[in-house]
């Protein structure tokens, strides 16, 4: 399906979580800008490629892209890098910055530069001082305690839901957490990441 270009300023994201978390914070920022998913870290080189096929990407200015940096931040950011220089996008040298060009273009890397982890993380970095994450380690703590294994590449996931349960409207998922304010986007965690959106979107 054709992606339908409806703004000057687009944020490219994994997913549709992604985008109801990168919506909720542009909003909070009182930034504009279309936030497209691709369907997974997997389909962005193609979801790109469908982004530069538009009929209207010639009226793309800005142009930002999301990846988790999982195991390996530097890899991600170059896996993103080889996507955009096959297109023949511009590309920035390092994450977080923004090259000039036509597009401008900046890459995100989650949650951060230089660490390993997803979007979960940074959310978890941000909530890491509120009462409930006490209760949260206490519960992975008594799984283990009680051999019950919890899949160390799902961890992260697993501590997102189990602090949403305390949530007033328990049962949402991290975007739809964005969505609801669940995040405290006003947290030092996310400083690095407001900075970024408000260099490429203002």
């Amino acid at each position: 399906m054709p992606i339908q270009i409806a703004s000057p300023c687009v944020l490219v994201v994994e997913g549709e979580e992604d985008k109801r978390f990168f919506g909720a914070l542009l909003r909070y920022l009182q930034l504009e800008a279309q936030v497209i998913p691709v369907g997974g870290k997997t389909q962005l080189r193609y979801g790109l490629k469908a982004l530069v096929q538009s009929p209207r990407f010639y009226t793309v200015a800005r142009l930002g892209v999301s990846r988790d940096a999982d195991s390996d931040p530097r890899a991600a950011f170059q896996s993103v890098c080889d996507a955009l220089r096959t297109l023949g996008l511009p590309f920035p040298a390092d994450p977080f910055q923004i090259v000039e060009g036509c597009p401008q273009v900046g890459v995100l890397i989650l949650p951060g530069p230089d660490t390993p982890g997803t979007l979960e993380d940074l959310c978890l970095e941000a909530v890491a001082q509120d009462p409930a994450m006490d209760c949260v380690e206490r519960y992975f703590q008594c799984l283990r305690q009680q051999a019950i294994p919890v899949a160390d590449s799902k961890i992260s996931k697993a501590r997102i839901h189990a602090f949403l349960a305390s949530k007033p409207e328990p049962g949402k998922r991290l975007g739809e957490a964005a969505q609801a304010g669940y995040w405290p986007f006003d947290n030092k965690a996310f400083e690095q990441v407001k900075d970024f959106l408000k260099r490429l979107f203002r």
